[in-house]
């Protein structure tokens, strides 16, 4: 999700609310201790020269239990955020603290915002050597040329 998407969804709500993707709600006194802009400038295993800018929002449980986020504190953090540090309309990367720091990307579920699990990846799998996964396919599905009644099928007799 993209900052004026985020935006765009909380001019609509009443108030802020994050979860995890399993429905496990962010505790609602939550605050937004840092939005910032992020620069990855990084090499491959393939050594292509990469990338990557984020916006970031981070997530932080503190004791003050009475605190709650309304929307438009939000919108003025990033209202700010934008004038001043000059960010710009990119993907939203949230950072969450579960047993150490989790990055997250977000979903929106017409109510709350969802932390969605970010996975690595090798970016150059072209030419690192990591072989392609293979396709699993059921013996009794396969069709030889065309045929579907061409290929034999457990207890068919045709063996």
């Amino acid at each position: 999700m993209i900052l004026s998407e985020i935006k765009e969804k909380l001019h609509g709500l009443e108030q802020v609310q994050f979860e995890l993707q399993d429905g496990t709600k962010v505790p609602e006194h939550f605050h937004v201790t840092e939005v910032g802009s992020v620069h990855k400038h990084f090499i491959d295993c393939g050594g292509t020269v990469r990338d990557e800018n984020l916006v970031s929002f981070q997530l932080w449980n503190a004791n003050d239990t009475d605190h709650r986020l309304a929307p438009e504190k939000l919108l003025n953090i990033i209202a700010l955020s934008e004038k001043v540090l000059g960010i710009e309309d990119r993907e939203v990367e949230v950072e969450y603290q579960a047993n150490t720091i989790g990055k997250y990307s977000l979903a929106f579920n017409g109510k709350s915002f969802v932390l969605m699990p970010k996975f690595t990846d090798c970016l150059a799998s072209d030419s690192c050597g990591i072989p392609q996964e293979k396709r699993k396919v059921k013996l009794s599905e396969l069709v030889v040329n065309g045929d579907s009644n061409s290929c034999c099928t457990p207890g068919g007799g045709c063996c």
